[in-house]
C-alpha cells in the first residue's frame, strides 16, 4: 500500500504524519512538500529574487523531511520524501494519480492567514478532487 501525507510547517500536517504511520505500518509512506511559488512571494524583502526565495523553501523543506524521518523511524515505518513547486491542492492530487498511491492522509489545515484565505481550504480541494480516498486529520 502507497500512503501520501502532505506535509507542511503546521501541526495538524504532523499529526497526519503520525496517524499515517501508526494506522498504516506496513505501508510505503511518502512525504510530500509542495512549494507554492506564488505564497512564496509573501516572505517580503526577498520576493525579486525568485531562485533565492525556492532555495529558501528548500531549505525548509530539509528540515521537515528530516523531522518526518525521525517520525517514521519511532514508529519503524519507511518513509520516502518529494519535493515539488507548484499549487499545494493541484500538486498532491497529481502526484497521487501519477504514482499509484493508494491513500492520503493530509492535515485539516496547514498554513493560516493569507495564503489560506487566497488560497482557500487545500485539505477540501484535494478532498474534492482526489480519486483515491483521503482522510483528514484534525
Amino acid at each position: 500500500m502507497n500512503v501520501l501525507v502532505p506535509l507542511d510547517e503546521s501541526d495538524p500536517a504532523r499529526q497526519a504524519l503520525e496517524h499515517a504511520v501508526s494506522t498504516y505500518p506496513d505501508a510505503t509512506i511518502t512525504v510530500l512538500h509542495v512549494i507554492n511559488p506564488s505564497m512564496a512571494m509573501y516572505r517580503g524583502e526577498m520576493a525579486y529574487n525568485y531562485e533565492r526565495l525556492i532555495e529558501l523553501e528548500e531549505e525548509e523543506a530539509e528540515d521537515l523531511f528530516e523531522t518526518a524521518k525521525e517520525i517514521g523511524d519511532e514508529h519503524g515505518a519507511s518513509i520516502t520524501t518529494e519535493l515539488m513547486v507548484g499549487t499545494p491542492a493541484r500538486s498532491i492530487v497529481s502526484f497521487a494519480e501519477d504514482n499509484d498511491v493508494d491513500q492520503i492522509v493530509l492535515g485539516s489545515h496547514g498554513r493560516s492567514g493569507v495564503s489560506r484565505v487566497l488560497l482557500g481550504s487545500v485539505a477540501e480541494q484535494v478532498v474534492r478532487r482526489a480519486t483515491v480516498p483521503v482522510t483528514v486529520v484534525r
